[in-house]
C-alpha cells in the first residue's frame, strides 16, 4: 500500500491509547489500529482530524509512496 503512516509515534508521544484518539476523531479503536497496521487508508476527513489531534500537519503522520510502476509511465 503506498501510503505509509506514523500515527501510532504520534498517539504514543500524546499518552493516547487507540480507544482515547478513536473517541478524539469520531472513530472506532478498530479504524485506529487498521490504520496503524497500514491496512485502512483513512479519508481525507479523518486524516485531517487526526492530524489535528495530533498538532501537526497531516504530511507529518501520513506519507503517499508512489509505486515503482508509476514511476515508469
Amino acid at each position: 500500500m503506498p501510503l505509509r503512516n506514523h500515527l501510532k509515534e504520534h498517539r504514543a508521544r500524546l499518552g493516547l491509547n487507540q480507544q482515547q484518539l478513536g473517541s478524539l476523531v469520531k472513530a472506532s479503536r478498530q479504524t485506529i489500529s487498521l490504520i496503524e497496521r497500514g491496512d485502512y487508508s483513512p479519508s481525507v476527513t479523518l486524516a485531517l482530524k487526526i492530524s489535528k489531534v495530533c498538532g501537526v500537519p497531516v504530511e507529518t503522520i501520513f506519507e503517499y509512496e508512489e509505486d515503482i510502476a508509476d514511476e515508469q509511465d
